[in-house]
């Protein structure tokens, strides 16, 4: 049936055998970080790690990350970024965390649970990055505002969502492609919009879905 099914779609194996040859280098980059390696995991590409020393970083099982421009369909506009950004940053990842492209930048920190899947080209960050303040921004052109941003289990983020600072996702939320999300979201509704406004709750139904359709192994 393997052999079928990558036959029928050929860029799968070659998804895969680019994934084993990079294998060594990837191992070699989350060690180097003191990353430790989780069970499971398919990284699809190298991504880019920028942690502060003084900083922590970790991730559950079944860690999924596509950074190959073949990985997905969608096609990544660059490779993963995994970014502590400041002194005492957490960036914390729970298990069956399924990412294409985009970025996760903790100046503070970013609290993901499980079963959370990320769209293509997606940014999530916990700071403004720059001072709003032309003065604030000459004499400390770093030092924007933070603040946590939590992501509960099984929320669903479509591709091209920027995630804000001080924003909490609730279980089970569907974000909708291209939002901008900018306050809490609460469990088990889809929002979308710039900014992103709660356009709906999902039924039971859709929730089970949503559930049984971890993890996404599809590409």
């Amino acid at each position: 049936m393997m052999t079928s099914a990558w036959r029928d779609t050929p860029w799968k194996l070659h998804n895969h055998i680019w994934r084993l040859l990079a294998y060594p280098r990837i191992r070699l980059l989350f060690a180097s970080q003191h990353i430790p390696w989780g069970t499971g995991w398919r990284i699809f590409g190298v991504p880019i790690i920028q942690k502060h020393r003084s900083s922590g970083m970790s991730f559950g099982p079944g860690l999924q990350l596509r950074s190959a421009l073949r990985s997905n369909p969608l096609g990544p506009n660059h490779p993963v970024i995994l970014c502590t950004w400041q002194a005492g940053a957490q960036l914390q990842v729970g298990a069956r965390f399924a990412m294409t492209g985009g970025t996760l930048c903790a100046a503070e920190r970013i609290s993901i649970g499980n079963g959370v899947v990320v769209g293509a080209n997606t940014v999530i960050a916990d700071t403004d990055f720059h001072p709003l303040s032309r003065t604030a921004r000459t004499a400390s052109p770093s030092a924007g505002e933070t603040s946590a941003v939590m992501i509960e289990d099984e929320v669903f983020i479509g591709m091209n969502c920027l995630i804000l600072k001080g924003v909490k996702l609730g279980t089970g939320c569907v974000i909708g492609a291209g939002s901008v999300v900018t306050r809490a979201i609460p469990p088990h509704v889809v929002a979308a919009g710039n900014p992103a406004r709660v356009l709906r709750e999902l039924s039971s139904e859709q929730q089970d879905v949503l559930l049984e359709a971890q993890p996404l192994n599809i590409f």
